[in-house]
């Protein structure tokens, strides 16, 4: 009978652990000063690629990505130069790496270009084993190391505080959990107090900004993060589940795996709003990408300030897709072929002087010329050209016919004659956005005939402006006024695009939104992010198969993330009640927290309990979120003002129910979640998604969620 293991030496094994402690404090620090000379190299770099015997053109391209390095490296947060660790197995099954091993951090870092790294890059193709290999499918590793740093640090060696090995070249467990490996043994760490460095991680208190996933990206999360660049991916997430974490990562990762590509074409992040660009602010940078554009749909289109405001039903109306036809038809209504509709009398043919000669263009054959120009649809200002052009053409054709080649310059000389501006001008005249609108909004009949059999006469007054301004450049431009205005000049003239963008809150977007963001990335790929559970402008999606068509990528994949880390158990189930009313085929959420707490108050006395549940959350640790209806949120911070709560630059913040999504705080309390659902559903700027402002509003905390109310709960 083989004797039983001797039981472990405690004294032993710590000696081990703070002796591994060591060496890997001592390799941060090597790390560090290698990291510094990398930063030194390349401030020495800018200074002596000046000097460079190169063209002009040549050397202002190199000095560009010079610079472009040093402020790269120079802006880098500071923080710990690794999270873990990968020993793969020294034989066979090691493969290429065999024998090797690699420190995973957020940039690559080296002391020489031709030495092997001291950390290599989380998006390196050899760090994927990091996130995927697992005991069942070790793909040649035979340990993997995870590292533990104090909370804030700074990067100081001295804040490398625990590590945790898995040995995944050992035999698997033959009774494997319900949910799989990974998710099974995450599972059981959050539910027995956060043990794992992953585990607590996840679990750490959210104060300030959103922080990067590099050390806790999970297999399925991987999968999305590293899709090809060429693939549109639309994430179906469940709150919690780091749809948001996942798209700044799939951003950084098709940076570095094709920096020109996505460089040259650029790469944008647009976010709901403001607030939450700068909640996300720091995730970028923290993983080496600097310089990416992150901005709002409304930023981007803002070509004039909000200066009016829409009714509801204006807006829902001008939001709708259906807006496009009219818009087309409102354009393409001044192209008239023999310019009767633009001049004081029709064209019967166009002369054209030439010295002594006048060259003469039938009017049918340039009726033929613009309405072949039409039948092409280019954009209006294309055409406008193409129409000029073929006028050219046709009379070049005829002089080469009696005298042989023009030269270039004759075609010039034709082409500015004045007959063949005026020409032009009358049957493809001129057009600018504001002038397009203002006229189809503001002219009853000019509205009428665009419309005709798109929208209702109901749907026609409302769009329609009560007191048209004297003319365009006096109007006052609405929200959704400039979504219109971005479609004309997206028929008149394509902006340019981008190679990638990557949307979150996806699911609010109106239709005419969708057309706006699809004119930026035609050739490019979309990385879309929402939940259709938590969607609350009137025209949210209730599938995402249609917004995907306006997007302009139909054959996205729809990949699902249910299963959550953020929000624990008790608080997603909580908020899983309301999901059978919200008409929205979205599975309920799963979490894999057994933590957290759920508190639902019942009382007479709202203000006290609010500040009682303030000052129980202010207990703990991590921040507090105080979500009301918007028109209770000075009454709420009065009453925790006067109770000596500071919510002002502390801890705390109170906000309206209408300004949470995207955001999380540890401890959250909700008040009274009638009056938050009323407020979508009857107050002004009603969009009738009240149960869905109260879902999102729920999924908010981290932690703790207390529920304060004095009427009756709406589900």
């Amino acid at each position: 009978m083989t004797p039983p293991d001797p039981p472990p030496d405690p004294a032993r094994a710590q000696a081990l652990l703070q002796g591994s402690l060591r060496r890997e404090r001592a390799h941060h620090d090597a790390c560090r000063a290698a990291l510094a000379a990398m930063i030194d190299g390349a401030r020495e770099h800018v200074v002596t690629g000046a000097d460079v015997s190169a063209s002009g053109a040549d050397a202002e391209v190199l000095g560009y990505q010079l610079r472009s390095k040093a402020k790269e490296l120079g802006e880098l947060p500071e923080g710990p130069l690794f999270f873990g660790r990968l020993d793969f197995d020294g034989g066979d099954r090691g493969g290429e790496h065999s024998g090797a091993s690699y420190h995973v951090g957020r940039l690559r870092i080296s002391e020489h270009p031709t030495r092997p790294p001291l950390v290599v890059d989380w998006r390196a193709p050899v760090s994927r084993a990091f996130y995927q290999a697992s005991a069942r499918d070790p793909q040649g590793v035979a340990v993997r190391r995870r590292f533990g740093w104090a909370p804030g640090s700074r990067g100081d060696s001295a804040d490398l505080t625990g590590l945790e090995d898995e040995h995944l070249d050992e035999q698997p467990d033959e009774h494997p959990t319900e949910v799989g490996s990974w998710e099974g043994e995450l599972e059981r760490d959050l539910a027995g107090g956060a043990d794992g460095l992953v585990a607590r991680e996840i679990a750490r208190p959210r104060v300030g900004p959103m922080r990067d996933i590099a050390a806790t990206i999970q297999p399925e999360q991987d999968d999305l993060v590293r899709a090809a660049l060429g693939v549109s991916v639309c994430v179906q997430g469940a709150p919690g589940t780091g749809k948001t974490a996942v798209g700044l990562h799939r951003a950084a990762y098709l940076l570095y795996t094709h920096p020109q590509r996505v460089q040259r074409g650029g790469l944008l992040i647009l976010g709901p709003n403001r607030t939450f660009l700068s909640y996300i602010s720091e995730v970028l940078p923290a993983l080496g990408e600097t310089g990416v554009r992150q901005s709002t749909v409304a930023d981007e289109i803002a070509a004039h300030p909000v200066r009016a405001e829409d009714d509801e039903r204006a807006a829902v109306v001008k939001h709708d897709a259906r807006m496009a036809e009219v818009l087309r038809r409102a354009l393409y209504a001044r192209v008239a072929a023999d310019g009767h509709a633009n001049s004081l009398a029709p064209f019967d043919s166009l002369e054209v002087p030439d010295d002594s000669y006048r060259w003469r263009v039938p009017a049918a054959e340039l009726a033929r010329i613009v309405a072949g120009v039409r039948a092409e649809e280019p954009p209006y200002a294309v055409g406008r050209e193409r129409v000029r052009t073929r006028v050219v053409s046709r009379i070049q054709r005829e002089a080469e016919r009696r005298a042989g080649p023009q030269p270039n310059g004759w075609v010039r000389r034709i082409e500015r004659a004045r007959s063949v501006g005026a020409y032009v001008e009358a049957v493809w005249p001129r057009a600018r956005p504001e002038e397009v609108l203002a006229e189809l909004l503001g002219d009853v009949g000019v509205l009428a005939r665009a419309a005709e059999g798109v929208l209702g006469e109901d749907e026609q007054r409302a769009v329609r402006w009560a007191r048209p301004p004297r003319s365009w450049k006096s109007a006052r431009w609405s929200a959704a006024d400039l979504v219109l205005l971005d479609e004309v000049a997206g028929l008149i003239e394509h902006p340019e695009g981008y190679g990638h963008v990557v949307i979150d809150e996806a699911q609010d977007l109106s239709p005419m939104e969708c057309r706006a963001i699809a004119r930026r990335v035609p050739y490019g790929s979309l990385t879309v992010l929402g939940d259709l559970a938590q969607g609350t402008t009137p025209w949210a999606a209730r599938a995402w198969g249609p917004l995907l068509a306006h997007l302009g990528k139909p054959d996205a994949t729809v990949i699902p993330l249910t299963t959550g880390f953020r929000v624990p158990r008790t608080v997603v189930a909580f908020a899983n009640r309301l999901l059978a009313r919200l008409d929205v085929p979205v599975p309920p959420a799963r979490s894999l927290r057994g933590d957290g707490e759920l508190r639902v108050v019942e009382t007479t006395d709202i203000a006290g309990e609010v500040v009682a549940a303030v000052r129980r959350a202010l207990d703990g640790e991590g921040s507090v979120g105080v979500v009301a209806a918007e028109g209770e949120v000075a009454a709420v911070r009065e009453v925790l003002v006067t109770a000596g709560v500071a919510v002002s630059g502390g801890r705390v913040a109170v906000m309206p129910a209408k300004a949470v999504k995207g955001l999380e705080w540890d401890h959250v309390v909700v008040v009274e979640p009638a009056a938050i659902v009323e407020d979508e559903d009857e107050g002004e700027g009603a969009t009738g998604r009240g149960l869905n402002r109260l879902y999102v509003v729920l999924t908010r905390a981290v932690s703790r969620l207390e529920v304060v109310h004095g009427r009756a709960l709406p589900f």
